[in-house]
């Protein structure tokens, strides 16, 4: 990543940065010498700065991202680590919560790629969306995270083609990792006691590749799971 302010770390932008991937990429970020800066409900850690938002709201996303994207001083990288899921069957959920799964998980992605652009643009830097292996790969009882995931696969291959020469796009396909992502889920939809999950900083670290390429070379996708994932290929 080349730094978008002389004398300083290059800046990327982590949507959930306070918690599961997004945190590990922040962790990852500032270990290697960049400036992350974090778009969440929470508060991350150890005084990274931050803007609250609901990403549910889009327009409010746009707008968080711009601010953060203006504070940095312009923006190198954009991981957009945010996720949701509440699974069961279509006719069990109520629609507020299918339509917020998709728009947290598919329309928040485009709306904070859209405000990042401008800034992406100036300093041909890299964008990080992450989709899942549900996004290739259709289960049961989750019509509205995998709607949203198979949505987030098709936006950035389409993007990869539309930004050719002036941002680096990279779509991230991560299998199950040991977060909180399945903490409020009732049993039968949790992760059984002999589940292979992967670690969240090593998912991390292929983002950290990813952003790291330089002008000209993009890493366009990626599947990073534990070797035992069930749910790809």
């Amino acid at each position: 990543m080349t730094a978008t302010m002389p004398g300083a770390g290059p800046a990327v932008l982590v949507t959930g940065g306070s918690s599961g991937l997004g945190a590990a990429v922040v962790t990852a970020v500032a270990k290697s010498g960049g400036r992350p800066y974090v778009l969440d409900r929470r508060a991350p850690g150890d005084g990274v700065p931050w803007v609250e938002c609901d990403l549910a709201d889009t327009r409010a996303a746009e707008q968080a991202t711009r601010q953060l994207a203006e504070q940095a001083g312009g923006l190198d990288g954009l991981v957009t680590a945010a996720g949701m899921d509440v699974p069961g069957r279509l006719v069990d959920l109520p629609a507020e919560t299918w339509e917020r799964v998709v728009t947290v998980d598919l329309l928040a992605t485009a709306a904070v790629v859209r405000a990042a652009l401008p800034y992406l643009e100036r300093s041909h830097g890299t964008v990080v969306t992450v989709a899942s292996t549900l996004g290739v790969k259709a289960v049961s009882d989750a019509t509205a995270y995998c709607a949203a995931k198979f949505g987030v696969v098709g936006f950035t291959r389409a993007l990869a083609a539309e930004l050719a020469g002036s941002v680096g796009v990279t779509l991230l396909v991560p299998g199950g990792m040991r977060t909180a992502f399945f903490d409020e889920r009732t049993e039968q939809y949790r992760p059984g006691a002999d589940a292979v999950l992967n670690d969240p900083a090593s998912v991390a670290a292929a983002v950290l590749f990813a952003l790291g390429q330089p002008p000209g070379c993009a890493i366009r996708e990626m599947v990073v799971c534990a070797e035992q994932e069930t749910s790809y290929p």
